[in-house]
Protein backbone atom coordinates (compact mmCIF):
# COMPACT_ATOMS: atom_id res chain seq x y z
CA UNK A 1 0.00 0.00 0.00
CA UNK A 2 1.37 3.47 -0.93
CA UNK A 3 1.22 5.41 2.29
CA UNK A 4 3.36 7.27 4.84
CA UNK A 5 4.76 4.45 6.53
CA UNK A 6 6.30 3.30 3.06
CA UNK A 7 8.37 6.53 3.04
CA UNK A 8 9.03 6.15 5.95
CA UNK A 9 10.74 3.12 5.85
CA UNK A 10 13.25 4.25 3.52
CA UNK A 11 15.84 5.18 5.47
CA UNK A 12 15.95 1.47 7.54
CA UNK A 13 16.47 -0.25 3.96
CA UNK A 14 19.31 2.47 3.01
CA UNK A 15 20.52 1.49 6.55
CA UNK A 16 20.48 -2.12 5.79
CA UNK A 17 21.77 -2.73 2.52
CA UNK A 18 24.98 -4.77 1.82
CA UNK A 19 26.78 -2.44 0.00
CA UNK A 20 28.31 1.15 0.80
CA UNK A 21 26.57 3.99 -1.05
CA UNK A 22 29.17 5.99 -2.28
CA UNK A 23 28.75 6.46 -5.66
CA UNK A 24 25.35 8.67 -7.46
CA UNK A 25 24.86 5.67 -10.06
CA UNK A 26 24.61 2.95 -6.91
CA UNK A 27 22.14 5.73 -5.14
CA UNK A 28 20.38 5.84 -8.11
CA UNK A 29 20.22 1.84 -8.80
CA UNK A 30 18.98 2.05 -5.20
CA UNK A 31 16.58 4.52 -5.29
CA UNK A 32 15.36 2.76 -8.22
CA UNK A 33 14.65 -0.45 -6.75
CA UNK A 34 13.06 0.98 -3.62
CA UNK A 35 10.56 3.07 -5.83
CA UNK A 36 9.71 -0.24 -7.55
CA UNK A 37 9.24 -2.13 -4.49
CA UNK A 38 6.90 0.55 -3.61
CA UNK A 39 5.04 0.70 -6.68
CA UNK A 40 4.84 -3.18 -6.76
CA UNK A 41 2.95 -3.08 -3.25
CA UNK A 42 0.71 -0.52 -4.28
CA UNK A 43 -0.77 -2.46 -7.35
CA UNK A 44 -1.37 -5.08 -4.58
CA UNK A 45 -3.10 -3.12 -2.96
CA UNK A 46 -5.34 -1.73 -5.53
CA UNK A 47 -5.84 -5.45 -6.19
CA UNK A 48 -7.04 -6.25 -3.00
CA UNK A 49 -8.44 -2.78 -1.89
CA UNK A 50 -12.55 -3.30 -0.47
CA UNK A 51 -13.13 0.04 -2.86
CA UNK A 52 -12.22 -1.49 -6.32
CA UNK A 53 -16.17 -3.03 -6.45
CA UNK A 54 -17.35 1.00 -5.90
CA UNK A 55 -17.71 2.87 -9.15
CA UNK A 56 -16.20 6.22 -9.88
CA UNK A 57 -14.79 8.74 -12.59
CA UNK A 58 -11.85 7.75 -14.54
CA UNK A 59 -8.36 9.39 -13.79
CA UNK A 60 -5.95 10.62 -16.48
CA UNK A 61 -2.74 11.08 -14.46
CA UNK A 62 -0.80 8.44 -11.67
CA UNK A 63 0.82 11.49 -9.81
CA UNK A 64 -2.21 13.37 -9.61
CA UNK A 65 -4.95 10.94 -9.86
CA UNK A 66 -8.67 13.32 -10.04
CA UNK A 67 -7.03 15.72 -8.09
CA UNK A 68 -6.32 18.22 -11.22
CA UNK A 69 -9.81 17.86 -12.35
CA UNK A 70 -10.65 19.01 -8.78
CA UNK A 71 -8.09 21.67 -8.56
CA UNK A 72 -9.34 23.05 -12.03
CA UNK A 73 -13.23 23.20 -11.51
CA UNK A 74 -14.28 26.61 -11.90
CA UNK A 75 -17.72 25.99 -9.76
CA UNK A 76 -16.79 23.86 -7.04
CA UNK A 77 -19.39 21.52 -8.04
CA UNK A 78 -17.51 18.53 -9.30
CA UNK A 79 -18.02 16.33 -6.52
CA UNK A 80 -22.04 17.47 -7.07
CA UNK A 81 -21.87 15.80 -10.60
CA UNK A 82 -19.65 12.82 -9.27
CA UNK A 83 -22.48 12.34 -7.04
CA UNK A 84 -25.27 12.62 -9.65
CA UNK A 85 -23.31 10.14 -12.09
CA UNK A 86 -21.72 7.76 -9.73
CA UNK A 87 -24.42 7.57 -6.54
CA UNK A 88 -24.00 8.27 -3.20
CA UNK A 89 -20.98 6.45 -2.78
CA UNK A 90 -18.15 6.38 -4.89
CA UNK A 91 -13.90 6.53 -4.94
CA UNK A 92 -12.25 8.88 -6.51
CA UNK A 93 -8.30 8.87 -7.11
CA UNK A 94 -5.87 11.35 -5.07
CA UNK A 95 -2.02 11.72 -5.29
CA UNK A 96 -0.81 8.62 -7.02
CA UNK A 97 -4.05 7.54 -8.21
CA UNK A 98 -4.85 5.81 -4.51
CA UNK A 99 -8.47 5.68 -4.20
CA UNK A 100 -10.20 7.70 -1.53
CA UNK A 101 -13.49 6.88 -0.60
CA UNK A 102 -16.51 9.30 -1.55
CA UNK A 103 -20.04 9.31 0.47
CA UNK A 104 -22.87 11.76 1.20
CA UNK A 105 -24.58 9.20 3.32
CA UNK A 106 -25.21 11.23 6.87
CA UNK A 107 -25.21 8.57 8.90
CA UNK A 108 -21.28 7.36 7.68
CA UNK A 109 -19.91 11.09 8.04
CA UNK A 110 -21.03 11.03 11.47
CA UNK A 111 -19.80 7.95 12.48
CA UNK A 112 -16.38 8.66 10.70
CA UNK A 113 -16.59 12.64 12.36
CA UNK A 114 -17.31 11.07 15.90
CA UNK A 115 -14.45 8.22 15.86
CA UNK A 116 -11.78 10.95 15.84
CA UNK A 117 -9.28 8.44 17.28
CA UNK A 118 -9.58 6.08 14.04
CA UNK A 119 -10.30 8.45 11.01
CA UNK A 120 -7.62 11.59 11.98
CA UNK A 121 -5.93 13.96 9.32
CA UNK A 122 -3.84 12.34 6.67
CA UNK A 123 -0.08 12.57 7.38
CA UNK A 124 0.80 14.52 4.45
CA UNK A 125 -1.95 17.49 5.58
CA UNK A 126 -0.34 17.17 8.90
CA UNK A 127 3.18 17.61 7.62
CA UNK A 128 2.18 20.24 5.29
CA UNK A 129 0.26 22.38 9.07
CA UNK A 130 3.62 21.01 10.73
CA UNK A 131 5.91 23.35 8.70
CA UNK A 132 3.62 26.25 7.70
CA UNK A 133 1.83 27.01 11.20
CA UNK A 134 3.49 24.68 13.48
CA UNK A 135 1.45 22.16 15.72
CA UNK A 136 -1.16 24.01 17.24
CA UNK A 137 -4.72 22.53 17.54
CA UNK A 138 -5.39 21.82 13.90
CA UNK A 139 -2.34 19.64 13.05
CA UNK A 140 -2.49 17.68 16.23
CA UNK A 141 -4.22 13.97 16.66
CA UNK A 142 -5.30 11.59 19.16
CA UNK A 143 -4.62 12.49 22.77
CA UNK A 144 -2.59 15.45 22.05
CA UNK A 145 -5.19 17.19 20.52
CA UNK A 146 -7.72 16.31 23.13
CA UNK A 147 -5.09 17.90 26.05
CA UNK A 148 -4.72 21.00 23.60
CA UNK A 149 -8.51 21.10 22.91
CA UNK A 150 -9.66 20.72 26.45
CA UNK A 151 -7.41 23.44 27.80
CA UNK A 152 -8.18 26.34 24.73
CA UNK A 153 -12.18 25.76 24.98
CA UNK A 154 -12.79 27.93 27.93
CA UNK A 155 -11.17 31.13 25.80
CA UNK A 156 -14.15 30.40 22.82
CA UNK A 157 -17.21 30.07 25.32
CA UNK A 158 -19.94 32.09 24.89
CA UNK A 159 -19.07 34.45 27.80
CA UNK A 160 -15.95 35.17 26.16
CA UNK A 161 -17.64 36.13 22.61
CA UNK A 162 -19.47 38.61 24.33
CA UNK A 163 -16.60 40.57 25.08
CA UNK A 164 -15.36 39.87 22.27
CA UNK A 165 -18.22 41.46 20.35
CA UNK A 166 -16.83 45.12 20.79
CA UNK A 167 -13.77 44.00 19.09
CA UNK A 168 -15.67 42.97 16.16
CA UNK A 169 -17.99 46.42 16.04
CA UNK A 170 -14.61 48.55 16.81
CA UNK A 171 -13.07 47.01 13.37
CA UNK A 172 -16.30 47.66 11.30
CA UNK A 173 -16.05 51.13 12.12
CA UNK A 174 -12.57 51.25 10.89
CA UNK A 175 -12.86 49.48 8.01
CA UNK A 176 -16.09 52.02 7.18
CA UNK A 177 -14.09 54.90 7.44
CA UNK A 178 -11.64 53.62 4.94
CA UNK A 179 -13.94 52.70 2.46
CA UNK A 180 -15.74 56.27 2.87
CA UNK A 181 -12.65 57.99 2.35
CA UNK A 182 -12.47 55.63 -0.85
CA UNK A 183 -15.62 56.85 -2.34
CA UNK A 184 -14.90 60.09 -1.15
CA UNK A 185 -11.70 60.18 -3.67
CA UNK A 186 -13.10 57.64 -6.09
CA UNK A 187 -16.65 59.14 -7.24
CA UNK A 188 -20.40 57.33 -5.75
CA UNK A 189 -19.58 54.03 -7.18
CA UNK A 190 -16.36 52.95 -6.07
CA UNK A 191 -14.56 49.97 -7.19
CA UNK A 192 -13.38 47.87 -3.78
CA UNK A 193 -11.32 44.63 -3.08
CA UNK A 194 -13.71 43.40 -0.54
CA UNK A 195 -11.45 40.51 0.05
CA UNK A 196 -8.21 42.24 0.93
CA UNK A 197 -10.02 44.67 3.33
CA UNK A 198 -11.87 41.86 5.20
CA UNK A 199 -9.10 40.13 5.55
CA UNK A 200 -6.68 43.35 7.03
CA UNK A 201 -9.79 43.01 9.35
CA UNK A 202 -10.08 39.85 10.43
CA UNK A 203 -6.46 39.71 10.71
CA UNK A 204 -6.73 43.03 13.13
CA UNK A 205 -9.72 41.36 14.98
CA UNK A 206 -7.43 38.69 16.36
CA UNK A 207 -4.93 40.94 17.37
CA UNK A 208 -7.04 42.57 19.61
CA UNK A 209 -9.02 39.62 20.84
CA UNK A 210 -6.29 37.16 20.64
CA UNK A 211 -3.52 39.57 22.51
CA UNK A 212 -1.46 38.40 19.31
CA UNK A 213 -0.43 42.28 18.77
CA UNK A 214 0.92 43.02 22.32
CA UNK A 215 4.55 42.74 22.07
CA UNK A 216 4.98 44.09 18.02
CA UNK A 217 4.66 47.66 20.36
CA UNK A 218 7.76 48.82 21.95
CA UNK A 219 5.64 50.40 24.41
CA UNK A 220 5.73 48.10 27.93
CA UNK A 221 2.16 46.73 28.80
CA UNK A 222 0.42 48.86 30.85
CA UNK A 223 -3.41 48.52 31.98
CA UNK A 224 -5.58 51.29 32.27
CA UNK A 225 -8.17 51.70 34.58
CA UNK A 226 -10.13 49.01 35.08
CA UNK A 227 -8.58 45.35 32.95
CA UNK A 228 -11.73 43.90 33.69
CA UNK A 229 -13.23 45.82 30.51
CA UNK A 230 -10.41 44.97 28.30
CA UNK A 231 -9.94 42.26 25.67
CA UNK A 232 -6.96 43.00 24.34
CA UNK A 233 -4.53 45.44 25.69
CA UNK A 234 -4.70 48.47 22.94
CA UNK A 235 -2.73 47.54 20.73
CA UNK A 236 -3.00 46.33 17.24
CA UNK A 237 -1.28 44.44 14.32
CA UNK A 238 -2.22 47.58 12.26
CA UNK A 239 -3.73 45.85 9.14
CA UNK A 240 -6.11 48.03 8.13
CA UNK A 241 -4.12 50.98 7.99
CA UNK A 242 -0.80 49.64 6.77
CA UNK A 243 0.89 50.88 9.09
CA UNK A 244 4.37 48.63 9.95
CA UNK A 245 5.62 50.32 12.56
CA UNK A 246 5.16 47.77 15.32
CA UNK A 247 4.43 44.54 13.25
CA UNK A 248 6.42 44.37 10.69
CA UNK A 249 8.33 41.19 11.56
CA UNK A 250 4.54 39.15 11.81
CA UNK A 251 3.18 40.91 8.80
CA UNK A 252 6.12 39.68 6.73
CA UNK A 253 6.07 36.14 8.64
CA UNK A 254 2.07 35.96 7.67
CA UNK A 255 2.62 37.01 4.27
CA UNK A 256 5.04 33.88 3.80
CA UNK A 257 2.65 31.35 5.11
CA UNK A 258 0.01 32.66 3.19
CA UNK A 259 1.89 32.55 0.11
CA UNK A 260 2.50 28.94 0.72
CA UNK A 261 -0.88 27.68 2.52
CA UNK A 262 -2.73 29.48 -0.55
CA UNK A 263 -0.60 28.01 -3.51
CA UNK A 264 -3.07 26.52 -5.98
CA UNK A 265 -0.44 24.98 -8.25
CA UNK A 266 0.68 21.63 -7.64
CA UNK A 267 4.40 21.28 -7.03
CA UNK A 268 5.94 18.24 -7.51
CA UNK A 269 8.60 18.56 -4.64
CA UNK A 270 6.11 19.32 -2.25
CA UNK A 271 3.52 16.68 -3.11
CA UNK A 272 6.61 14.56 -2.93
CA UNK A 273 8.11 15.68 0.92
CA UNK A 274 4.33 15.57 2.15
CA UNK A 275 3.95 12.15 1.37
CA UNK A 276 7.22 10.67 1.63
CA UNK A 277 9.31 11.61 4.38
CA UNK A 278 12.51 11.11 3.09
CA UNK A 279 12.11 13.19 0.43
CA UNK A 280 12.12 16.39 3.18
CA UNK A 281 15.66 16.40 3.21
CA UNK A 282 15.54 18.29 -0.31
CA UNK A 283 15.56 22.10 -0.33
CA UNK A 284 12.43 24.06 -1.51
CA UNK A 285 12.08 26.87 -2.85
CA UNK A 286 9.88 27.73 0.18
CA UNK A 287 12.59 26.74 2.73
CA UNK A 288 13.88 29.90 3.60
CA UNK A 289 11.42 31.91 3.67
CA UNK A 290 9.35 29.49 5.46
CA UNK A 291 12.00 29.00 8.53
CA UNK A 292 12.15 32.74 8.72
CA UNK A 293 8.42 33.12 9.39
CA UNK A 294 8.23 29.84 11.62
CA UNK A 295 11.23 31.48 13.77
CA UNK A 296 9.30 35.22 13.88
CA UNK A 297 5.95 33.72 14.54
CA UNK A 298 7.28 31.56 17.68
CA UNK A 299 9.51 34.19 18.78
CA UNK A 300 6.63 36.43 19.53
CA UNK A 301 4.67 33.59 20.67
CA UNK A 302 7.43 33.13 23.09
CA UNK A 303 6.92 36.69 24.37
CA UNK A 304 3.78 36.92 24.37
CA UNK A 305 3.35 33.71 26.68
CA UNK A 306 5.62 35.16 29.14
CA UNK A 307 4.32 38.62 29.21
CA UNK A 308 0.82 36.66 29.82
CA UNK A 309 2.01 33.85 32.54
CA UNK A 310 3.66 37.32 34.21
CA UNK A 311 -0.05 38.55 34.46
CA UNK A 312 -1.96 35.33 35.44
CA UNK A 313 0.80 34.82 38.20
CA UNK A 314 0.82 38.66 39.61
CA UNK A 315 -3.45 38.95 39.11
CA UNK A 316 -4.47 35.80 39.17
CA UNK A 317 -4.80 34.62 43.15
CA UNK A 318 -7.62 34.30 44.61
CA UNK A 319 -9.99 37.45 45.47
CA UNK A 320 -7.90 39.45 42.78
CA UNK A 321 -10.94 41.35 40.48
CA UNK A 322 -8.25 42.19 37.64
CA UNK A 323 -8.90 39.52 35.12
CA UNK A 324 -7.73 39.85 30.90
CA UNK A 325 -9.95 38.58 28.45
CA UNK A 326 -7.92 38.23 25.89
CA UNK A 327 -7.95 34.50 24.05
CA UNK A 328 -3.97 34.07 25.03
CA UNK A 329 -4.86 35.17 28.84
CA UNK A 330 -7.67 32.91 28.90
CA UNK A 331 -5.79 30.20 27.94
CA UNK A 332 -2.67 30.38 30.17
CA UNK A 333 -5.22 30.85 33.10
CA UNK A 334 -7.13 27.32 31.82
CA UNK A 335 -3.58 25.98 31.21
CA UNK A 336 -2.44 26.73 34.55
CA UNK A 337 -5.78 26.22 36.75
CA UNK A 338 -5.65 23.94 39.97
CA UNK A 339 -8.16 21.56 38.40
CA UNK A 340 -5.55 20.74 35.51
CA UNK A 341 -3.28 17.91 36.32
CA UNK A 342 0.48 18.07 35.50
CA UNK A 343 0.13 15.13 33.25
CA UNK A 344 -2.90 17.44 31.05
CA UNK A 345 -1.28 20.33 31.05
CA UNK A 346 -0.13 21.95 27.83
CA UNK A 347 3.71 22.75 27.70
CA UNK A 348 5.36 25.98 26.36
CA UNK A 349 5.86 25.26 23.15
CA UNK A 350 2.27 23.89 22.94
CA UNK A 351 0.97 27.19 23.91
CA UNK A 352 2.95 29.16 21.71
CA UNK A 353 2.22 27.09 18.63
CA UNK A 354 -1.19 27.87 18.56
CA UNK A 355 -0.25 31.69 17.87
CA UNK A 356 0.31 31.06 14.29
CA UNK A 357 -2.68 28.54 14.10
CA UNK A 358 -5.24 31.05 15.36
CA UNK A 359 -3.80 34.05 13.50
CA UNK A 360 -4.04 32.03 10.05
CA UNK A 361 -6.74 29.73 10.02
CA UNK A 362 -8.73 32.30 12.17
CA UNK A 363 -8.91 35.47 9.16
CA UNK A 364 -8.66 33.86 6.08
CA UNK A 365 -12.12 31.63 6.36
CA UNK A 366 -14.16 34.44 8.03
CA UNK A 367 -12.96 36.90 5.19
CA UNK A 368 -13.59 34.66 2.68
CA UNK A 369 -17.03 34.01 3.84
CA UNK A 370 -17.79 37.79 4.43
CA UNK A 371 -16.53 38.58 0.68
CA UNK A 372 -18.64 35.63 -0.82
CA UNK A 373 -21.56 37.09 1.26
CA UNK A 374 -21.04 40.58 -0.48
CA UNK A 375 -20.97 38.63 -3.49
CA UNK A 376 -24.67 36.88 -2.77
CA UNK A 377 -26.06 40.31 -1.95
CA UNK A 378 -24.96 42.46 -4.76
CA UNK A 379 -27.24 39.80 -6.98
CA UNK A 380 -29.68 40.48 -4.79
CA UNK A 381 -30.98 44.18 -4.62
CA UNK A 382 -34.08 43.16 -2.36
CA UNK A 383 -32.30 40.64 0.10
CA UNK A 384 -29.77 43.63 0.37
CA UNK A 385 -32.34 46.35 1.13
CA UNK A 386 -34.67 43.81 3.14
CA UNK A 387 -31.36 42.97 5.33
CA UNK A 388 -30.40 46.83 5.57
CA UNK A 389 -33.91 47.42 6.74
CA UNK A 390 -33.30 44.83 9.77
CA UNK A 391 -30.24 46.34 10.54
CA UNK A 392 -31.82 50.16 10.47
CA UNK A 393 -34.70 48.97 12.81
CA UNK A 394 -31.79 48.31 15.94
CA UNK A 395 -31.23 52.02 16.88
CA UNK A 396 -27.63 51.33 18.63
CA UNK A 397 -24.31 51.23 16.61
CA UNK A 398 -23.19 49.11 19.28
CA UNK A 399 -24.94 46.25 19.12
CA UNK A 400 -24.72 43.55 22.24
CA UNK A 401 -23.78 39.80 21.01
CA UNK A 402 -27.64 39.14 22.29
CA UNK A 403 -28.87 42.15 20.35
CA UNK A 404 -27.46 40.99 17.17
CA UNK A 405 -28.58 37.20 17.60
CA UNK A 406 -31.91 38.93 17.38
CA UNK A 407 -31.47 39.79 13.91
CA UNK A 408 -33.62 37.25 12.18
CA UNK A 409 -32.62 37.86 8.75
CA UNK A 410 -29.27 38.76 9.67
CA UNK A 411 -28.81 35.60 11.23
CA UNK A 412 -30.46 34.08 8.10
CA UNK A 413 -28.27 35.38 5.65
CA UNK A 414 -25.29 34.44 7.58
CA UNK A 415 -26.26 31.08 7.34
CA UNK A 416 -27.21 30.92 4.24
CA UNK A 417 -23.83 32.23 3.03
CA UNK A 418 -21.77 29.39 5.49
CA UNK A 419 -23.96 26.68 3.50
CA UNK A 420 -23.79 27.82 -0.18
CA UNK A 421 -19.89 29.07 0.39
CA UNK A 422 -18.07 26.75 2.81
CA UNK A 423 -14.52 28.26 3.02
CA UNK A 424 -13.24 24.57 3.48
CA UNK A 425 -14.89 22.00 1.23
CA UNK A 426 -14.00 18.84 1.32
CA UNK A 427 -10.91 18.06 4.18
CA UNK A 428 -9.77 14.22 3.88
CA UNK A 429 -9.07 11.72 7.26
CA UNK A 430 -7.86 8.81 6.95
CA UNK A 431 -8.45 5.67 8.45
CA UNK A 432 -6.21 4.20 11.38
CA UNK A 433 -7.35 1.13 11.95
CA UNK A 434 -9.75 -1.57 9.48
CA UNK A 435 -13.23 -0.79 10.45
CA UNK A 436 -16.73 -1.17 8.64
CA UNK A 437 -18.57 2.19 8.45
CA UNK A 438 -22.59 1.74 8.62
CA UNK A 439 -24.68 3.21 6.31
CA UNK A 440 -28.53 4.96 6.49
CA UNK A 441 -29.36 4.01 3.05
CA UNK A 442 -27.66 1.08 0.83
CA UNK A 443 -26.28 1.50 -2.49
CA UNK A 444 -25.48 -0.05 -5.04
CA UNK A 445 -22.12 -1.15 -6.36
CA UNK A 446 -20.84 -1.60 -10.03
CA UNK A 447 -21.79 -5.09 -10.14
CA UNK A 448 -24.98 -4.85 -9.06
CA UNK A 449 -24.52 -5.58 -5.17
CA UNK A 450 -26.32 -3.87 -2.33
CA UNK A 451 -24.44 -2.78 0.24
CA UNK A 452 -25.48 -1.65 3.54
CA UNK A 453 -22.07 -0.96 5.41
CA UNK A 454 -18.29 -0.03 4.07
CA UNK A 455 -15.62 -2.13 4.34
CA UNK A 456 -12.42 -0.20 5.02
CA UNK A 457 -8.67 -0.13 5.31
CA UNK A 458 -6.52 0.83 7.80
CA UNK A 459 -4.91 3.66 5.51
CA UNK A 460 -7.17 4.14 3.51
CA UNK A 461 -8.71 8.00 2.57
CA UNK A 462 -12.33 9.27 3.42
CA UNK A 463 -13.34 12.92 2.14
CA UNK A 464 -15.84 14.79 3.99
CA UNK A 465 -18.30 16.48 1.83
CA UNK A 466 -18.79 19.66 3.36
CA UNK A 467 -19.47 21.42 0.15
CA UNK A 468 -22.02 18.55 -1.16
CA UNK A 469 -23.99 17.93 2.00
CA UNK A 470 -24.38 21.44 1.97
CA UNK A 471 -26.26 21.75 -0.96
CA UNK A 472 -27.69 17.82 -1.30
CA UNK A 473 -30.75 18.20 -3.23
CA UNK A 474 -32.12 15.03 -1.43
CA UNK A 475 -31.92 17.66 1.99
CA UNK A 476 -32.43 20.89 1.14
CA UNK A 477 -34.95 20.75 -1.53
CA UNK A 478 -34.13 21.55 -5.30
CA UNK A 479 -33.36 25.42 -4.99
CA UNK A 480 -30.09 23.70 -2.76
CA UNK A 481 -27.87 25.58 -5.27
CA UNK A 482 -29.61 28.98 -5.12
CA UNK A 483 -28.97 31.22 -2.15
CA UNK A 484 -32.03 31.61 -0.51
CA UNK A 485 -31.92 33.20 3.09
CA UNK A 486 -35.37 32.89 3.21
CA UNK A 487 -35.05 28.92 3.97
CA UNK A 488 -34.36 29.21 7.42
CA UNK A 489 -37.36 30.47 8.41
CA UNK A 490 -39.17 26.89 7.44
CA UNK A 491 -35.74 24.66 6.74
CA UNK A 492 -36.52 20.83 5.88
CA UNK A 493 -36.36 18.59 8.62
CA UNK A 494 -34.11 16.56 6.51
CA UNK A 495 -31.46 18.67 7.05
CA UNK A 496 -31.76 17.66 10.88
CA UNK A 497 -29.56 14.65 10.25
CA UNK A 498 -26.58 16.75 8.61
CA UNK A 499 -24.22 16.09 11.90
CA UNK A 500 -22.81 19.84 11.80
CA UNK A 501 -22.10 21.61 14.95
CA UNK A 502 -24.02 24.74 14.20
CA UNK A 503 -26.86 25.49 12.55
CA UNK A 504 -27.84 22.02 10.60
CA UNK A 505 -24.61 22.76 8.29
CA UNK A 506 -21.31 20.66 8.02
CA UNK A 507 -19.46 24.14 7.58
CA UNK A 508 -17.49 23.88 10.90
CA UNK A 509 -17.56 20.30 10.90
CA UNK A 510 -19.14 17.93 14.05
CA UNK A 511 -17.56 15.71 16.81
CA UNK A 512 -14.56 15.99 18.64
CA UNK A 513 -13.05 17.90 15.80
CA UNK A 514 -15.58 20.43 15.06
CA UNK A 515 -14.05 24.67 14.57
CA UNK A 516 -13.12 25.42 17.88
CA UNK A 517 -13.82 29.16 16.56
CA UNK A 518 -17.24 29.06 15.55
CA UNK A 519 -19.02 31.36 17.83
CA UNK A 520 -16.00 33.59 16.77
CA UNK A 521 -16.36 33.75 13.31
CA UNK A 522 -20.46 33.94 13.14
CA UNK A 523 -20.72 36.81 15.77
CA UNK A 524 -17.69 38.25 13.83
CA UNK A 525 -19.05 38.00 10.85
CA UNK A 526 -22.48 39.33 11.98
CA UNK A 527 -20.45 42.58 13.96
CA UNK A 528 -19.00 43.05 10.91
CA UNK A 529 -22.16 42.69 8.10
CA UNK A 530 -24.16 45.01 11.14
CA UNK A 531 -21.76 48.17 10.06
CA UNK A 532 -21.11 47.37 6.57
CA UNK A 533 -24.42 47.16 4.89
CA UNK A 534 -26.33 49.88 7.47
CA UNK A 535 -23.18 51.86 5.33
CA UNK A 536 -22.78 51.14 2.39
CA UNK A 537 -24.76 49.90 -1.44
CA UNK A 538 -23.67 47.19 -3.07
CA UNK A 539 -23.12 45.75 -6.57
CA UNK A 540 -21.08 43.45 -8.86
CA UNK A 541 -18.10 44.87 -10.76
CA UNK A 542 -18.36 42.64 -13.10
CA UNK A 543 -20.20 39.84 -14.49
CA UNK A 544 -21.21 36.76 -11.81
CA UNK A 545 -20.18 34.13 -14.23
CA UNK A 546 -16.37 36.04 -14.32
CA UNK A 547 -16.11 35.54 -10.59
CA UNK A 548 -15.00 32.05 -10.27
CA UNK A 549 -14.05 29.55 -7.16
CA UNK A 550 -10.39 28.56 -6.85
CA UNK A 551 -9.35 26.01 -4.85
CA UNK A 552 -5.91 27.60 -3.08
CA UNK A 553 -4.68 25.03 -0.23
CA UNK A 554 -7.67 23.51 1.89
CA UNK A 555 -9.99 26.81 1.04
CA UNK A 556 -11.44 27.75 -1.95
CA UNK A 557 -11.40 31.82 -3.08
CA UNK A 558 -12.37 34.11 -5.20
CA UNK A 559 -10.99 34.59 -8.45
CA UNK A 560 -12.08 37.33 -10.87
CA UNK A 561 -11.51 34.83 -14.35
CA UNK A 562 -10.91 38.21 -16.80
CA UNK A 563 -8.30 39.39 -14.96
CA UNK A 564 -6.25 36.40 -15.31
CA UNK A 565 -3.38 36.89 -17.25
CA UNK A 566 -1.89 34.44 -19.49
CA UNK A 567 0.53 32.25 -17.78
CA UNK A 568 0.21 33.82 -14.10
CA UNK A 569 -1.67 33.09 -11.71
CA UNK A 570 -3.97 36.17 -10.05
CA UNK A 571 -4.46 36.31 -6.42
CA UNK A 572 -8.09 35.65 -5.06
CA UNK A 573 -9.64 38.75 -4.62
CA UNK A 574 -13.25 39.98 -4.57
CA UNK A 575 -14.10 43.16 -6.64
CA UNK A 576 -17.45 44.71 -5.46
CA UNK A 577 -18.83 48.22 -6.04
CA UNK A 578 -19.42 50.70 -3.02
CA UNK A 579 -21.80 53.55 -2.73
CA UNK A 580 -22.84 54.89 0.31
CA UNK A 581 -26.79 54.67 1.39
CA UNK A 582 -28.72 57.82 2.09
CA UNK A 583 -29.07 57.02 5.71
CA UNK A 584 -25.13 57.09 5.85
CA UNK A 585 -24.69 60.43 3.78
Amino acid sequence: MLDHRAGSSFGELFASLPFKLSSPSTILIAFSALLLVVFLKYLYSQWKSPYRHLPGPPHSSFLYGNLRDVQEDQTASIYDQWVEKYGSTFTYRGFFARRRLYTVDVRAIQYVLNHDYDYQKMEATRYILHVTIGDGVLATEGDKHKTQRKIMNPAFGPAQIREFTDVFLEKSFELRDIWINHIMKNGEWSEIDVLAWFSKAALDIIGLAGRFSLLLSSATMSYETDPNQLVGFNYDLNMLSDSKTNSAELQEALKMVFQLSSASKMNVLRILQAYFPVMRVLPSAFDPGLRKAKKAMLHIGQQLLDEAKKFEIGTGQKGSSMQAKDLLSLLVKSNMSEDVTSSQRMSDEDVIAQVPTVLVAGHETTATSLSWCLFALSQFPEMQNRLRDELLSLQSNNPTMEELSSLTYLDAVVRETLRLYSPVPSPNRVAMKDDVIPLSKPFTDKYGVVHDTIEIKKGHVVTIPIASLNRDKSLWGKDADEFKPERWFNSPEAITAIPGVWGNMLTFLGGPRSCIGWRFAVVEMKALLFTLVRTFQYELAVPADDIIIKRMGLLQKPVVKSRITKGKERDPHMPIRVKLVKQAV
